[in-house]
C-alpha cells in the first residue's frame, strides 16, 4: 500500500470535528512560499490524483495539493459547508445537494478521469478468472447466493470446478461514489435490487461486512477467505486481488480495462449540460458494465480569486496533460468531447467577477 493511500485511511478515521478544524478553503503558505491547496472525497481517484499532485508541484512548486481520500459522501459535505478548495466524487450532486449549494448554476461538475468498478474475490487455486453475470452479483449481494458452487455461478463459469465455500460480502461502510456507481449499475441490471436495495451513495445493504474506503473493501477481501467486494481496479491490482469479466448488456463478458471503460463511455447517447451523467449498463458490445466517472466539484463563482486560479489551473491541467497518466494507473483517459466539455465548465468559473482561466 502506498504512503498516499495510508494518508488517506488514516484522515477517513478522523473525526468530523477534527476534519473541519484541519482544514479550510483558504490557501495556507508553507515555510517555502507553496501555496497548499485542499481538496477532499472520492476514494476511487485516489491514486490517480495522488500522481497528479506530485507531476503538477513538480512542474509548479508554488503549488501543493493536499488530497483527503475520504470518500465521496465526505467530500460533498466538505465541500458544501465550503471547508475545502474542491471536492470530488464519484456521483454527481443531487439536486437537493445543488439546492444546499445554492442551485444548479451555482456549482459546476468537472469530468476528470472515469475507470471501473471491478468484482473482485479471494479465492485460491482457481486456474481461471471467475464471470460474473448481473444475476450472480445481484444475488450475491442480495444474500440469495450463498455459495461459490452455486448453480447460478457455475452456469456463469462451464468447465470450471468452484469450491463448496460461503461467499463472504464485502461492502463499503461510509458514504461513496464507489457505491453509487456499484448500486445504479444493479438497480439497471436487477429489478428485485432496486425495489429492494435501490441507488446511492449509502444504502441498506441485506447482507455483508463493511469496509472504510476503497482500501478498506480491499483489505476486507484480501483477508477473508471468500470473500467478495466491489472496488475501483487500481485498488484490486495494487492488493494482487482477483477479479473477473463482467457480462454486459450485449451479452458479452467483458475485462474492465481502461478500453473498455471508454468503449461504455462512447455508447454514452448524449451528455447533458450539467455534465450528471451515468455510464453503467451500456448498449456497446465492448462496454465495461460497472464503470464510472470522478467529478471535481466547485463553486462557479469562486469566494477566493487566488484559490480559484490555483483550483481551476489545476484542474485545467488534469484534464489536458494529466490525462497522459491516466491509462497506467488503470483509468480510462477522458474522451476528447468530455474533455471540450469539461474545458468549457472551467472556463465558465469566475474569480472577482473574471473568468478565472484565461483563454
Amino acid at each position: 500500500m502506498t504512503k498516499a493511500w495510508q494518508r488517506g485511511i488514516a484522515v477517513a478515521a478522523m473525526g468530523a470535528t477534527a476534519l473541519l478544524a484541519a482544514w479550510s478553503s483558504a490557501p495556507v503558505v508553507g515555510a517555502q512560499g507553496a501555496t497548499t491547496l485542499t481538496g477532499a472525497g472520492s476514494t476511487f481517484i485516489n491514486p490517480l490524483l495522488s500522481r497528479w499532485s506530485k507531476e503538477y508541484n513538480t512542474l509548479h512548486p508554488d503549488v501543493r495539493i493536499n488530497y483527503q481520500s475520504i470518500g465521496s459522501g465526505g467530500g460533498r459535505q466538505q465541500f458544501l459547508a465550503k471547508t475545502v478548495a474542491f471536492g470530488a466524487s464519484d456521483a454527481p450532486l443531487t439536486d437537493e445537494q445543488l439546492a444546499q449549494g445554492g442551485g444548479e448554476t451555482a456549482i459546476v461538475h468537472v469530468p476528470m478521469t472515469q475507470g471501473s468498478v471491478v468484482i473482485a474475490y479471494n479465492l485460491q487455486g482457481l486456474p481461471s478468472a471467475i464471470k460474473f453475470s448481473p444475476a450472480t452479483i445481484a444475488g450475491m449481494y442480495l444474500g440469495t447466493i450463498k455459495m461459490w458452487n452455486d448453480p447460478k455461478i457455475a452456469a456463469d463459469n462451464p468447465g470450471l470446478t468452484l469450491p463448496r465455500r460461503p461467499v463472504l460480502v464485502v461492502h463499503r461502510s461510509d458514504g461513496s461514489g464507489t457505491t453509487d456507481i456499484f448500486t445504479d449499475y444493479l438497480s439497471k441490471v436487477s429489478p428485485e435490487w432496486k425495489d429492494k436495495v435501490g441507488h446511492g451513495t449509502s444504502v441498506q445493504w441485506p447482507v455483508g461486512i463493511g469496509g472504510q474506503g476503497n482500501e478498506g473493501v480491499a483489505n476486507q477481501v484480501r483477508n477473508t477467505v471468500g470473500g467478495v467486494g466491489y472496488m475501483e481496479l487500481a485498488y484490486a491490482r495494487q492488493n494482487n486481488i482477483p477479479y473477473g469479466p463482467v457480462k454486459n448488456r450485449a451479452g458479452n463478458y467483458v475485462d474492465p480495462s481502461p478500453a473498455n471503460v471508454t468503449n461504455a463511455a462512447s455508447s454514452l447517447a448524449s451528455l447533458p449540460a450539467d455534465l450528471r451523467f451515468s455510464i453503467t449498463d451500456q448498449p456497446g458490445p465492448q462496454a465495461y458494465p460497472i464503470a464510472g466517472t470522478t467529478w471535481v466539484l466547485l463553486y462557479r463563482k469562486q469566494d477566493d480569486p487566488k484559490v480559484g486560479r490555483l483550483v481551476t489551473e489545476f484542474a485545467s491541467w488534469a484534464i489536458h496533460d494529466g490525462q497522459r497518466y491516466a491509462n497506467e494507473l488503470d483509468y480510462a483517459a477522458l474522451a476528447p468531447n468530455l474533455v471540450q466539455k469539461a474545458d468549457a465548465a472551467l472556463h465558465s468559473i469566475t474569480c472577482g467577477g473574471s473568468p478565472c482561466l484565461s483563454k
